[in-house]
C-alpha cells in the first residue's frame, strides 16, 4: 500500500488544504492528513478541533484518515510506514522553503516529498490570512470549507455585530 501524508497546522484548514488533499487522495492508497502539533504556538482552534473538522471535511474521501504527531514529520512517517510527504506550492517563497525541507527529510529519512501546485483559485489564501481577515469581519466564506467558516463565524463572533 502507497501512502502519503500531508503535514500542517490545519489552523484552519482552508480550501486550498482541502484541494491538496483530494489530489494526494486520488494518487496514493492512503492519505494521512497530520496536525502537526507545535507547543511553542498557541493556534485559534485547539487540537482536537482542528482533528475533528478535518475529519468532518474529509468523510467523503475514504482513503483519508487525520492524526496529529509531536515531533519530526519524518518520524512519523517511519512510524507509519509512509514513503511520501505531499505538500502544496502557491509561490516561489513556498517553493524555496518547501524545498530545503524536503532536502532535509530525503537526507534523515529517505522519504520523498511531491510538491504540488496551488489551485490557482488559493493562490492568496493562507490559515494566516484567513483568520486575521475573519477577526476584523471580513467574508472568508469562499476560502474555507463550510465547517470552518462556522466555526470561525462563532470563535470570532464580534460583540457589537
Amino acid at each position: 500500500m502507497r501512502r502519503a501524508v500531508c503535514p500542517g497546522s490545519y489552523d484552519p484548514a482552508t480550501n486550498g488544504h482541502l484541494d491538496i488533499i483530494e489530489r494526494a487522495a486520488k494518487l496514493f492508497d492512503e492519505v494521512v492528513v497530520a496536525v502537526l502539533v507545535n507547543p511553542n504556538k498557541k493556534g485559534l482552534f485547539p487540537i482536537e478541533e482542528r482533528l475533528e473538522i478535518l475529519r468532518e471535511i474529509t468523510a467523503g474521501l475514504p482513503n483519508v484518515r487525520v492524526d496529529s504527531w509531536q515531533g519530526l514529520l519524518v518520524d512519523y512517517c517511519r512510524q507509519h510506514g509512509i514513503i511520501v510527504i505531499a505538500k502544496g506550492l502557491r509561490s516561489v517563497s513556498d517553493f524555496d522553503y518547501e524545498l530545503q525541507m524536503a532536502q532535509m527529510n530525503r537526507e534523515l529519512s529517505g522519504v520523498e516529498t511531491l510538491l504540488m501546485s496551488n489551485n490557482p483559485a488559493y493562490g492568496f489564501v493562507s490559515s494566516s490570512l484567513v483568520k486575521e481577515i475573519a477577526s476584523y469581519g471580513g467574508d472568508v466564506k469562499n476560502l474555507v470549507p463550510d465547517v470552518v467558516f462556522q466555526r470561525l463565524s462563532t470563535k470570532l463572533a464580534r460583540p457589537d455585530s
